[in-house]
């Protein structure tokens, strides 16, 4: 048997907004464009879908970034517990998390200063903390080589 990652998706609320964010902030390369309609209705199990698509990857993961013109968005933005069944959140390893925190905020996006945890392993640091991008979808930043 042969299974691959392809991709994972993300509904979003302002495509434009995403983008900026994960491409012009986080570094994310847009690789493709597609407009779906009605042939995909049965798949995406949603009637009178019309919906855009951008595909960004970097370091090997693409991520599909989905806004529905037709017939919209469910939900409310936010982060999601951690325990909720479901994907949980999208980790990203940094070299320098406040850096990378303050262009998170700069983008768009939420730092939940709350989270930050840094754990002491010999003489370096652990160093965390939980982001959301425009739509709450949450963000996992951490410094494995910080010094304390």
């Amino acid at each position: 048997m042969s299974i691959s990652v392809s991709h994972i998706g993300i509904c979003v609320s302002d495509l434009e907004a995403s983008l900026h964010f994960y491409r012009d902030g986080l570094g994310f390369e847009e690789v493709a464009a597609h407009q779906v309609g009605g042939e995909f209705a049965v798949l995406l199990e949603v009637d009178g879908v019309r919906l855009r698509s951008r595909m960004v990857r970097r370091d090997g993961v693409t991520l599909e970034l989905l806004a529905f013109d037709a017939p919209g968005t469910s939900g409310i933005p936010g982060r999601r517990p951690m325990n909720r069944l479901g994907f949980t959140h999208l980790s990203l390893r940094v070299e320098d998390l406040d850096s990378v925190a303050a262009t998170i905020g700069a983008f768009g996006g939420s730092v939940v200063g709350s989270t930050r945890t840094t754990l002491e392993v010999g003489d370096a640091a652990l160093d965390f903390v939980y982001c959301t991008d425009p739509d709450g979808v949450r963000i996992e930043l951490m410094d494995l080589g910080a010094r304390p």
